[in-house]
């Protein structure tokens, strides 16, 4: 009777657990013997349970129904934790006592509660437009003077494949230059996090007696007019002789004035040669002088400002100011033991570098011109240029160094010494405050651009023969490089990418000199083979309307 009493209490106080525990959604399914789960899942027939038989010895009050079979592995349920442990086998415990073969057991599990699926939406993340098959399918190829028309009819050739195979949304992605296409996706290129429906590209249907075995997407790409590219011719239109100009990488012989006339030095004179008649006039002959230059040479010149005045480095260390209307010699300037062979000019100030590694700072309507001496360079100062507000002074050295001053200061501001050679190409961006570029020698033969704001590099380009000069275009975000040894070249470049945009050849020696006409088209270039061409290679000035609107009060400020 004891027996039997204590058989009843235990079953009933495990199908009392089992059944509220089913109620309140704890339990799931049942675990067979083999301790596969055999209702309550998705796809699956439930089976019927069995009844529980439950023996005297296995009631446990800890487990209270949640026991695991002998035949389920500890580490098949992940819910062991707290009062969901299983208690150990009877085959672990040798105090417990085997069943009595032939007793059946259903044993009840803690299961989790299915979830909702993540079912992504396949037709809308159209595979065969986000992924291209092709890297840069929908970008027309950079023309080049190398094999331009056959890189471009290659581009198209891909599209209408890709469009023909792909179909719908592959030439929407180049139907337009600079459009955005429908298909791509920013942040997520491949599409799959995407949840709403992409744009459509809807095209006008296809006629049945359509002859052309293209579909209305290709014919439509193939009929769309397309941006000729911009035509440089690769032969100067103009060449002229210049006798005795050296072939020397440290001087600086030419200069274009802001009044459309040329400044040359030869030898020991100074040429002025108008764009707008094409009239040559000779300025000076440093040998007429005087004792002070007799045998000297001309080493530089540079125009000084806006103005007519024409400020004329020599090899004895002075600097001669002409007055370019009258042909007459206005000052000399002092203060250099060796040659000046770079200058450079600001609104206020005619900065001068020479050999003797001074920057002389100039105030020419002061009757003491010397404003300050900087000294931070251990060789030659070989280049020279303000930036366009006046407010930073770059000067590059035979010593490989860059050098940014700021006016106030004897000491620079910022120093960069990546180059391997000597830095004389240096031009300051019209388009970009503070975006500096700086070119080197033969050793170096490298193009390199710095943000003068933080001192920091930004972009190194391989030239792969000298530097001798760069220049920006006023118009454009592009630059012109001339090269010496080993190409002597002129190379046309696209910022901030950098690709080669022309490439024009036609000095036998290396092009040392260059200058830019007002109006930002033109360039001039010279060389040691003793000639002047001329180039044309920028874009025209955008024109600029004159507003006026009463409204606009800049109109009427004479």
């Amino acid at each position: 009777h004891t027996h039997t009493h204590t058989q009843s209490t235990a079953l009933c106080f495990t199908m009392d657990a089992a059944y509220s525990r089913r109620l309140s959604g704890e339990t799931h399914g049942t675990v067979g013997c083999g301790g596969a789960p055999v209702g309550g899942l998705v796809g699956l027939p439930a089976v019927q349970e069995q009844p529980l038989h439950v023996h005297q010895a296995h009631a446990s009050p800890l487990s209270a129904g949640f026991v695991h079979s002998p035949h389920h592995s500890r580490s098949a349920s992940p819910h062991r934790s707290g009062a969901f442990a299983p208690t150990r086998r009877q085959s672990d415990d040798p105090s417990t006592p085997s069943p009595k073969h032939g007793n059946k057991r259903s044993v009840l599990v803690c299961r989790q509660a299915p979830t909702d699926r993540y079912i992504p939406y396949r037709p809308a993340t159209k595979w065969p437009s986000n992924v291209p098959l092709q890297k840069n399918v929908g970008q027309l190829c950079t023309p080049t003077d190398h094999g331009e028309q056959r890189d471009i009819g290659k581009t198209t050739y891909n599209m209408l494949l890709q469009g023909e195979l792909l179909g719908e949304g592959a030439n929407c992605q180049s139907s337009s230059e600079g459009a955005p296409a429908p298909f791509e996706a920013t942040s997520d290129p491949l599409g799959i996090f995407r949840f709403r429906k992409p744009q459509q590209c809807f095209s006008a249907p296809e006629s049945p007696y359509a002859l052309s075995p293209l579909g209305s997407e290709s014919r439509r790409l193939l009929l769309s007019p397309r941006k000729s590219p911009r035509k440089i011719s690769k032969a100067p239109f103009k060449v002229l002789d210049a006798p005795e100009l050296q072939d020397d990488f440290y001087l600086n012989l030419i200069d274009w004035s802001q009044h459309n006339v040329l400044g040359v030095g030869l030898g020991s004179c100074v040429y002025l040669w108008s764009a707008r008649t094409s009239q040559v006039t000779k300025l000076t002959d440093l040998d007429d002088l005087g004792d002070l230059s007799e045998g000297d040479n001309v080493t530089s010149v540079r125009w000084v400002n806006r103005s007519s005045l024409l400020a004329v480095g020599t090899q004895g260390g002075l600097v001669h100011l002409w007055d370019a209307n009258k042909c007459k010699r206005v000052r000399t300037l002092a203060g250099h033991t060796s040659r000046v062979g770079c200058m450079a000019g600001s609104s206020s100030l005619l900065s001068s570098g020479s050999r003797d590694r001074l920057i002389l700072q100039r105030d020419i309507r002061r009757s003491n011109s010397v404003v300050a001496k900087l000294a931070g360079h251990r060789q030659e100062v070989c280049g020279l240029q303000w930036s366009p507000d006046d407010q930073h002074l770059a000067s590059g050295g035979n010593d490989n160094k860059l050098f940014v001053w700021t006016p106030g200061y004897s000491s620079p501001t910022q120093r960069y010494t990546d180059h391997t050679a000597a830095v004389k190409a240096i031009a300051w961006s019209p388009h970009q405050h503070g975006l500096l570029a700086s070119g080197g020698g033969t050793a170096d033969q490298t193009i390199r651009f710095w943000n003068n704001l933080t001192g920091q590099p930004l972009q190194t380009v391989a030239a792969g023969s000298q530097v001798c000069n760069i220049a920006w275009s006023k118009n454009s975000n592009e630059l012109v490089s001339t090269h010496g040894y080993s190409h002597n070249q002129i190379v046309l470049w696209r910022y901030p990418s950098m690709t080669q945009t022309a490439v024009l050849t036609g000095h036998a020696c290396r092009v040392l000199y260059l200058a830019m006409s007002p109006d930002g088209q033109t360039i001039v270039t010279g060389a040691g083979d003793e000639t002047l061409r001329f180039w044309n290679v920028f874009s025209k000035m955008r024109s600029l309307k004159d507003t006026k609107s009463a409204l606009c009060l800049f109109s009427h400020i004479r």
